[in-house]
């Protein structure tokens, strides 16, 4: 059993790596785009790795309800950074993919964001930063296990 004092240990860095991440997140989505919000980086995001993906599928996979994820959708459509084609498949569902735009605005934040990473992370090695991506990965899929398992958490 691990002790409650590295929990919380635990607890603390995550809180604050969290909160930067928000503060990067809302100076990364003005980037790509002035009106887009921080949270619609991270859609940016899975569409950019899974494009065609259905936006029910988008919305089952970050939490949030059908109505959250059409709101959402909708304002990055306005953006112009997101194409949505119906489903042949399903008449009620739509695939989503990055526009030409969007790709292009997507992938210039990436690049910065892991020039930001390198400058930030210059004095590790790259196993170190492989080792931490490697447990970040980890610590993603567990969570996201008991998420399913036990959805009221």
């Amino acid at each position: 059993m691990v002790d409650d004092d590295l929990f919380r240990q635990l607890e603390r860095e995550l809180g604050l790596l969290l909160r930067r991440a928000q503060a990067s997140s809302t100076s990364i989505a003005k980037d790509v785009h002035p009106d887009l919000e921080p949270s619609a980086y991270a859609l940016l995001a899975l569409i950019a790795v899974t494009p065609g993906v259905r936006a029910s599928d988008l919305a089952a996979t970050i939490g949030v309800g059908r109505g959250t994820m059409s709101r959402q959708l909708a304002r990055l459509g306005t953006t112009g950074l997101v194409a949505r084609q119906p489903d042949p498949d399903d008449y009620r569902g739509q695939l989503l993919e990055l526009t030409d735009e969007g790709k292009r605005r997507f992938e210039a934040a990436q690049q910065a964001r892991r020039a930001y990473l390198n400058r930030a992370l210059g004095a590790w090695s790259e196993g170190e930063v492989s080792a931490l991506a490697t447990q970040l990965g980890r610590l993603n899929d567990d969570l996201a296990a008991f998420t399913l398992a036990h959805p009221a958490h």
